[in-house]
């Protein structure tokens, strides 16, 4: 170990300095080398726990000597809490020595930033599990989402992390790609409020947000993982940027690149996204950090550089400041091409003034910093899990329903399924439980998972059978779920999906799905259940929609959750009962017959129903569905006028009532619909959304101010722009279901917008 000088009186420790200055101060000292330290981050231990994703061993150097290593410093420590199951005590003391080592090896005493996964909250051991992000979706309210994401962080600061990876900000546009659980939805409206929501927690906590995946990662073709991308320029402007704009609006202060190249041209490797739109247009002065291995990927698996040298150089040059998870072609080879004279010096440090000046931000430049450990840790608090159960409640859709439910008290109640009595059916996979657990078999989940038999069991007579698995399955098992409904009043058939990676579930980063029919025999398995004349109510635990239009005639009802979380079973279990309304909308579309349509309802005229073609897209159930045991009643929708300068705002007024005895909601949806336009535009599509909530036998006024920005579109010649012209504005409860179209007139001059333009509306009650 070697002996720090003493660091105190200088100018780049003082933190009432200018931030620049201590970075430039800093910079002049450092060696090629220590600067090269602050690029990459060190993945400790990543060979303990098993093969997360496939090519995970190929770029990782498992004789690297940390102690050596250290001595030049470290950018960042890779998942120090999410890499295999550790006891929080135990990892954050853990955490603080290797900080301390860093310090007192390395000349500047620099910490290292601690990254970590936090999609369903922090990826650690005995951490509270949140529903996923299309659950986030489902709630259509930002606020909850915002109070989440602010927890969350409080959990990663209280550890010592200081950077989360996450939220997913990619639309989802092909329901059979594995990571649609990831997204938040089909419409960049919901995605971008509801992702810059958590973005806002997680950074007034005092943790750097990551947005991933920049951009298009969503739209790879045939929704199977890292395939190409053939989403054309104003696809990309019009739907996959806008969640990214909300979000750095919000505060993130880092971003990832995505994995996939767009017309042969890797995200990893684009100067035109990583330098050209994100920091020259939008003005984004944070740090760009690697998608695992992605740096590496432009010469393993994409083809585009020569060897790691090369793809580092094309990396460094588009515009990523750090790789991660570990390091690799910004190490030796990245400094023996800039020794070379391969690789201009002037990119080097392009990248460490941001790196240090995020540092700086943190507090990690201070001549006073030091680790701190809680002497006290719980990540699983009562409050956690309270929140936890209010995500789920607000999230569990209620997509059919004949009467049948809620449930009365006290029936004898059939329940069926692969998913009734297993808690992983509540989670994502990225859980720490299905993310990383999973190579420890012999490790509990950490936090308790009641699963929804167990929940059910404490109101009803329960007899159960699993009827089959997620995939395989005999005749026996389904006949023993026919059996055990014999003498109950209903049943409950809990299907869906397996998370898990990598061909691990039927769910989840890399498992995409070659169509939209329930996995394995779980259709046979419905189609006998529903044979039995019983009443069936179908629960969905799922991470995509499925192709339902073949039992919906006979289904009594239908409840989707999106993986809930720990609390799940719970939240499902009180909506079954009737204890609670559901309050959830869709994020995304069910698809109607034709299992492997991929369209969402972003679509222009043509890719909508038509005479032109034997196949129907429309949806079985549309984005924006949801229904309620006391739904609200519409009493009027107006707008303030018909003409609406181009800029300026038009107001709308609805008037809701609950005629209920009980407390209840409704998601109050705006859509636009441009009749002519330069270019092909959808149909419809989201502007607005608000949820309304309504005590018994209140009515409720909501004004929205839209300004006209949000009717901005990429015309010809590759410039967002505002028409002059009518437009409708369809106020409804759905994507389908309008309750009043407003013809407005659109008055002025053409607009040209930018990244400066109004994205969201106002609503006041």
């Amino acid at each position: 170990m070697t002996t720090q000088p003493t660091t105190a009186g200088e100018p780049w420790r003082d933190p009432a300095a200018d931030p620049g200055e201590r970075v430039r101060a800093l910079m002049a000292r450092m060696t090629l080398r220590e600067k090269l330290a602050q690029l990459y981050g060190v993945w400790v231990g990543i060979d303990s726990g098993g093969e997360m994703a496939p090519h995970q061993h190929e770029f990782v150097d498992a004789a690297v000597d940390f102690d050596e290593l250290v001595r030049h410093g470290i950018g960042q420590l890779t998942r120090a809490f999410g890499t295999r199951p550790v006891d929080p005590v135990i990892g954050a003391h853990s955490l603080a020595r290797t900080q301390r080592q860093i310090v007192a090896s390395s000349r500047f005493g620099i910490p290292a930033v601690v990254h970590e996964e936090c999609l369903t909250g922090l990826a650690a051991w005995q951490a509270t599990i949140y529903p996923a992000p299309l659950s986030w979706g489902a709630t259509f309210d930002p606020e909850l989402v915002r109070r989440m994401g602010e927890r969350i962080g409080r959990t990663m600061r209280g550890l010592g992390v200081h950077q989360g990876l996450a939220p997913v900000l990619d639309v989802a546009r092909d329901l059979r790609w594995g990571r649609i659980e990831e997204t938040i939805g089909e419409d960049p409206y919901l995605v971008g409020t509801i992702g810059s929501a958590y973005v806002a927690g997680l950074e007034s906590a005092g943790v750097i947000a990551t947005l991933k995946h920049f951009v298009g990662y969503s739209a790879s073709r045939a929704g199977r993982n890292l395939a190409p991308v053939s989403a054309g320029p104003r696809e990309i402007a019009d739907v996959l940027l806008p969640p990214f704009e909300h979000a750095l609006r919000a505060g993130a202060r880092s971003v990832m690149n995505t994995y996939t190249d767009i017309d042969g041209v890797p995200g990893a490797a684009d100067p035109a996204l990583l330098t050209d739109l994100l920091r020259d247009t939008y003005g984004f002065d944070g740090t760009v950090v690697s998608d695992y291995f992605s740096v590496a990927f432009l010469h393993r698996l994409h083809g585009v550089a020569a060897d790691r040298a090369d793809a580092a150089r094309q990396a460094l040059v588009a515009g990523i400041d750090v790789e991660l998870p570990t390091m690799d072609c910004y190490g030796e080879p990245l400094l023996a091409a800039v020794e070379e004279g391969a690789v201009d010096a002037a990119a080097v440090d392009r990248a460490l003034e941001r790196v240090l000046r995020q540092k700086c931000e943190l507090g990690l430049l201070d001549a006073d910093w030091a680790p701190e450990v809680p002497e006290e840790i719980d990540l699983d608090d009562a409050e956690s899990r309270a929140l936890a159960r209010e995500v789920a409640e607000r999230s569990i859709v209620l997509l059919h329903n004949d009467g049948t439910l809620p449930l009365s008290p006290g029936i004898r109640v059939a329940v069926a399924g692969p998913r009734a009595d297993t808690p992983g059916a509540m989670l994502g996979c990225y859980s720490f439980p299905l993310h990383v657990g999973v190579h420890h078999p012999d490790v509990p989940f950490g936090v308790s998972v009641p699963t929804l038999l167990e929940a059910l069991r404490s109101s009803y007579d329960v007899a159960y059978a699993l009827g089959c698995p997620v995939t395989g399955g005999d005749d026996d098992g389904i006949a023993q779920a026919v059996a055990a409904c014999a003498d109950a009043s209903v049943c409950v058939a809990v299907l869906g999906d397996r998370a898990g990676l990598f061909g691990g579930g039927t769910s989840g980063e890399g498992c995409d799905a070659p169509d939209l029919r329930l996995p394995g025999r779980q259709e046979e398995l419905l189609d006998a259940l529903l044979d039995t004349g019983k009443p069936v109510v179908l629960v969905l635990l799922s991470g995509r929609p499925y192709e339902l239009s073949r039992q919906l005639p006979r289904l009594a009802a239908v409840v989707c959750g999106f993986y809930p979380g720990e609390e799940g079973a719970a939240a499902l279990a009180d909506v079954l009962g009737g204890r609670i309304n559901p309050d959830g909308r869709l994020p995304v579309s069910f698809p109607a017959a034709g299992a492997s349509q991929p369209s969402t309802y972003l679509a222009a005229p043509l890719g909508r129903r038509s005479e032109v073609s034997t196949v129907d897209p429309s949806p079985l159930f549309p984005f924006g569905h949801g229904l309620s045991y006391a739904p609200a009643t519409w009493l009027d929708v107006s707008a303030t006028g018909s003409l609406w300068p181009t800029d300026g705002v038009c107001r709308v007024r609805v008037t809701l009532r609950n005629d209920h005895q009980r407390e209840t909601s409704e998601v109050v949806q705006v859509y636009l619909h441009d009749p002519v336009a330069e270019v092909a535009r959808p149909e419809r599509q989201l502007i607005a959304a608000r949820r309304v909530r309504l005590a018994p036998g209140e009515t409720v006024v909501l004004e929205i101010g839209l300004h006209a920005d949000l009717t901005s579109y990429t015309g010809r010649a590759a410039r967002r722009q505002v028409d002059p012209g009518d437009v409708e504005l369809r106020v409804g409860t759905s994507s389908e279901q309008i309750v009043t179209t407003l013809h407005c007139t659109l008055t002025g001059p053409r607009r040209l917008v930018g990244f400066d333009r109004v994205l969201t509306p106002e609503f006041s009650l």
